[in-house]
């Protein structure tokens, strides 16, 4: 099955809820320019550490250095660090280096060809990569969260040309995810908005979107 991560995860109610209809990773979102779910470093350690065994606890960070993306993460305690920007001060390697163990997602905005380029170049240095329709070039970054589908092409051409598992996000929901699985194939996908109303986990949602991947997943 392809793997569904619940993006904006703000309890840990709504982490069970997340597991208990089939997600086998969870974000969340520390501090962020813009979007939704953000929540302390407190309450991601309290979910983080409350989740079972086998399912993965990312922690989306916006930081640009390695220094405090480390200790960020000593904080917060995630079996995975998703980085939503780029790096400025020190490199993936770094990063690796000091935090055995834990795996390194780089988020690559899916804005046009150069993306491809991006995602070829810093794939040689990470775990995963996760493609997202964000903008960092806005004033106010977008660095996920936007609910905004970008060119699904451009994920596939990354996806066929990099050898490192894809993570696919950006706007997707019960009624798109089938089109998304059949002309991309990812490892993984992303989602917060697509299964939530008002804000908090719709159960009648997760339960039609994880349907909706499971019968994609038999027709691909």
């Amino acid at each position: 099955m392809t793997r569904v991560k619940i993006c904006c995860i703000s309890s840990i109610e709504e982490a069970k809820l997340a597991v208990e209809y089939g997600a086998s990773a969870l974000g969340l979102v520390s501090s962020m320019p813009s979007g939704p779910g953000v929540i302390s470093e407190d309450l991601i350690e309290e979910i983080a550490l409350s989740v079972p065994p086998g399912i993965s606890t990312f922690l989306l960070t916006s930081l640009q250095e390695t220094d405090g993306i480390i200790e960020q993460h000593r904080k917060c305690k995630t079996s995975t660090i998703q980085i939503c920007d780029h790096l400025v001060n020190g490199s993936h390697r770094q990063l690796k280096k000091a935090l055995p163990g834990i795996k390194i997602v780089q988020v690559i905005h899916v804005t046009g060809d150069k993306s491809i380029h991006d995602a070829i170049d810093v794939s040689k240095n990470v775990d995963a990569l996760l493609l997202d329709s964000g903008n960092q070039k806005l004033t106010v970054k977008e660095l996920g969260g936007t609910g905004r589908t970008h060119d699904w092409r451009i994920s596939k051409i990354i996806r066929e040309s990099i050898h490192v598992p894809i993570y696919l996000a950006g706007g997707l929901n019960p009624l798109n995810v089938s089109d998304a699985i059949g002309m991309v194939k990812p490892f993984g996908l992303d989602l917060c908005s697509g299964v939530r109303t008002n804000n908090k986990l719709d159960e009648t949602k997760l339960k039609l979107f994880f349907q909706n991947v499971r019968e994609a997943d038999k027709n691909n």
